[in-house]
């Protein structure tokens, strides 16, 4: 059986593109109806040069180092930057997804600058202290806007990128394919009954308001992005049993 390549990258739109990556703590056990795949996504977006602001990574995780997808991911990513002459914002998404933030910080604090950006809830669960801490709202100098997920889990936020309609979204949403989305099941939130209940009563309405946005495009963590129409499945993704339910 042919094996399972280590870093495919799909082209949004001018200046955003995403790229998945194989997760290093994914075991097989978890490819079940309520788990998650290996591969995982992350974006990259680069805001018009008359714009100016900061170059933005979003969950980043590169392919395995030492591998030939490694070098390819690294090569390219390294033109981008030197190329665009700007600092480097990493986006942390929630708390479980520390990912590579602190490899690509380091790689790129040297060039033009780089920082991480996390929800303040997420903060204890990383492990480590970002650059910046956020709560909800645009952020300066990055074309992104802000929107906390609640009831899920550890500072789950969603991005939203305006100049192309685009979410980014790290576990409160899956694509499940078909340019279809599944909201995350009760097994991913917090444990716990008070948890529990938060889930229930907060954490699709707080999904809800996001229709707000319209967005056309919804790039999930998890599956498979949704290309267009990112509107009508997020409305169809909550009126419908969550992820493996």
């Amino acid at each position: 059986m042919e094996s399972e390549p280590l870093l495919a990258v799909t082209p949004i739109a001018d200046g955003l593109w995403r790229w998945t990556a194989p997760h290093p703590e994914w075991t097989p056990e978890k490819n079940r109806p309520d788990g998650w795949a290996r591969m995982v996504g992350s974006v990259y977006f680069e805001p018009p040069a008359e714009e100016g602001g900061m170059l933005v990574l979003i969950d980043p995780l590169a392919p395995p180092a030492g591998t030939a997808e490694a070098g390819k991911f690294w090569t390219a990513l390294d033109r981008d930057v030197e190329r665009a002459g700007r600092p480097v914002v990493i986006f942390v998404g929630n708390g479980y997804h520390a990912r590579g933030a602190l490899e690509f910080q380091r790689r790129y604090s040297a060039r033009h600058g780089a920082e991480i950006r996390a929800h303040a809830d997420a903060v204890q669960r990383l492990g480590f202290e970002p650059t910046h801490r956020f709560g909800a709202g645009a952020t300066r100098r990055t074309g992104v806007e802000i929107h906390p997920i609640e009831g899920l889990d550890v500072g789950e936020t969603a991005l939203f990128i305006p100049r192309h309609r685009t979410l980014a979204i790290s576990d409160a949403v899956i694509g499940i394919g078909g340019g279809r989305l599944a909201v995350a099941p009760l097994s991913w939130a917090a444990a716990g009954e008070v948890a529990a209940a938060l889930y229930k009563e907060r954490f699709r309405a707080s999904l809800k308001r996001l229709i707000d946005l319209d967005p056309a495009i919804v790039l999930p963590s998890h599956g498979e992005p949704v290309l267009a129409a990112g509107r009508g499945a997020l409305v169809a993704a909550l009126s419908a049993p969550a992820w493996g339910e």
